[in-house]
């Protein structure tokens, strides 16, 4: 391993070290436009199912507009005072997004036109059942919403995932169409002061070998 891939990975511990929810944020800071989209590029490079990519980021900066949502998240202050409140959204209908994925492929000559049939009819199956689809949206959000909260960190920014939230009050505030789901609110700025330090269960308390 060379001594910058080292570098590299130690870099990337101190980030996820580094990562805690921070609840109170200078509230007069404004993010630079060019920072956050830097960001959201980096979490929109997450590991999807079929890499139909399920996230969708409702980007919330206007300070009016924080305060609409701050009642919908039960007055938790970050809402109101961080730089942008964003809200992670899944994509409930994540199979449209196969052939634009996939047809790519088939144009340059990677993937037959048979292999590309058959698994766009595969992936169209499986979103038939409507809970198959909801529980993919919620689970390949979560794989960004996660990579957006380290890369973040990388930026020298904090953040805070909030799930708690009237879901059916935001959808209609916000006009979210049906098609996409909230799945959580990631506050995002920077730090009034450091965040508490957290409990971590040990390994002995986690970890399960071959089989309960």
């Amino acid at each position: 391993m060379s001594q910058t891939t080292e570098q590299n990975l130690q870099t990337a511990e101190e980030v996820i070290r580094a990562r805690h929810a921070v609840k109170e944020y200078i509230s007069d800071y404004k993010i630079p436009q060019a920072e956050l989209n830097e960001i959201l590029e980096l979490a929109a490079t997450a590991p999807s199912a079929w890499n139909l990519q399920h996230w969708r980021y409702l980007v919330i900066t206007e300070q009016a507009n924080k305060e609409r949502v701050l009642p919908i998240a039960y007055g938790q202050r970050q809402v109101a005072d961080s730089s942008a409140t964003i809200v992670i959204l899944g994509d409930l209908e994540a199979d449209k997004s196969a052939e634009p994925v996939f047809s790519p492929a088939v144009e340059a000559g990677f993937m037959s036109q048979e292999l590309y049939t058959n698994l766009v009819g595969q992936i169209k199956g499986a979103y038939q059942d409507k809970q198959t689809a909801r529980e993919q949206a919620f689970l390949n959000a979560g794989f960004s919403a996660m990579q957006l909260m380290l890369a973040a960190k990388t930026k020298g920014y904090d953040t805070c995932p909030i799930g708690g939230f009237d879901r059916e009050a935001l959808i209609k505030e916000l006009n979210i169409p049906a098609r996409y789901v909230p799945v959580m609110l990631i506050t995002l700025g920077k730090a009034k002061s450091p965040a508490r330090p957290s409990t971590r269960f040990s390994l002995d308390q986690l970890v399960i070998k071959e089989s309960f």
